[in-house]
């Protein structure tokens, strides 16, 4: 039963004689997680808790930076350095006090990902990480939840209800029926290296919006079997048709079973955080450290005795990365670095690789703020 505040606060929705009090009420019932509080997961937040759903999840580890503002429009200026998971949740009870919120600052992985997923109904894909993007679809296959998928890059985006109930016991294609094959570290796309044009996480986040909101009231027509791609700079899109392959639990299986084994049995990259490296450096201890950037990057800042070897050619530069002490690898804010180390450690012969928690920019603020930022 819906309250007179509810009454009087969802009054349009109730005016859609396809939504009306019996949708709303789907709303009020129905528990959602998003999975990323950053482009995407802001519109997505935002509306979901406008529309009245009545619990929502934020799954994000990540901090606000000054460089997410241009598109991540939940977050403020003063709050840079702010957990991103707690500040949204603190707006959206502003927006919406009449809805229940779950706050989880930590990162989505095979540990925990079972445990968090199992509370909600669907679950909003709006990472920018392959690895959770593999886990989250893993995770709903084998535990029968439909997911919404949206992705973005530069000025295209894509939308896609994965893994829906169609009836009669059957489901819907899923993210390993789109991509089969988790990419290569190396060929992994990142705001910070490539850009976003700031509105593009705002028009697909809302369209995973409304697909999450079509999918729990029943009206409509989802994007249960099919792609929706978006070019902003065109102005078109196309949906594609997609079938669920004939070995897609198969493949959902395999990757959980993977995942497992890679967090018990492999160390990989380890973080460095930047106060740990001044540290080490300070007593003298002989680290390599490779800048990954661009040149003009570089030429910009860069910590003394770095190693430029941008990312577009590590593949053929591998022989340069000593083997025999510890390697630390930076960027801008970590993420091209992370997509660096990871792609050496697959190689077989590095065992010595840090990631610089924050990159040179984390540097620049706590360490040396002498230090030109861009």
């Amino acid at each position: 039963m819906l309250l007179p505040s509810e009454q009087q606060r969802y009054q349009k929705h109730l005016n859609l004689p396809e939504l009306g009090a019996e949708g709303q009420l789907k709303l009020k019932n129905a528990s959602v997680l998003v999975v990323g509080a950053g482009g995407l997961g802001c519109p997505v937040l935002l509306y979901l808790a406008a529309a009245g759903v009545g619990t929502i999840g934020v799954v994000d580890p990540d901090t606000v930076d000054i460089s997410n503002l241009q598109r991540q429009v939940v977050y403020t200026t003063d709050e840079v350095g702010q957990p991103k998971a707690k500040m949204a949740v603190g707006h959206l009870k502003k927006l919406n006090p009449e809805i229940s919120f779950d706050t989880h600052t930590l990162a989505l992985d095979h540990s925990n990902a079972r445990s968090i997923v199992q509370n909600y109904d669907i679950v909003v894909d709006c990472t920018d990480n392959f690895k959770v993007r593999y886990l989250v679809n893993d995770i709903c296959v084998v535990m029968n939840k439909p997911f919404v998928y949206g992705a973005i890059h530069r000025f295209e985006g894509q939308v896609a209800v994965l893994n829906a109930d169609l009836g009669d016991d059957r489901r819907g294609p899923t993210y390993r029926c789109l991509f089969p094959e988790y990419p290569n570290e190396m060929e992994i796309p990142n705001c910070a290296e490539t850009g976003v044009l700031g509105v593009l996480p705002g028009v697909i986040g809302t369209y995973q919006a409304n697909e999450v909101i079509k999918l729990i009231t029943g009206i409509g027509k989802p994007l249960c079997e099919q792609l929706l791609t978006v070019d902003l700079l065109a102005m078109t899109s196309h949906k594609i048709k997609v079938k669920r392959r004939p070995d897609a639990d198969e493949l959902a299986h395999q990757g959980i079973a993977a995942g497992m084994r890679s967090t018990t049995t492999v160390t990989g990259p380890q973080k460095m955080s930047v106060h740990e490296l001044a540290d080490r450096l300070a007593k003298g201890e002989d680290i390599f450290l490779l800048d990954v950037r661009e040149r003009l990057e570089y030429e910009m800042c860069h910590l003394d005795g770095a190693v430029l070897i941008p990312i577009s050619i590590i593949p053929h530069n591998i022989k340069r990365i000593p083997t025999d002490r510890p390697v630390v690898v930076y960027c801008h804010h970590g993420m091209r670095s992370a997509n660096v180390a990871s792609y050496l450690f697959t190689q077989g012969e590095f065992t010595n690789l840090y990631n610089l928690d924050g990159g040179i920019n984390a540097w620049a603020r706590e360490i040396e703020p002498d230090m030109a930022v861009y």
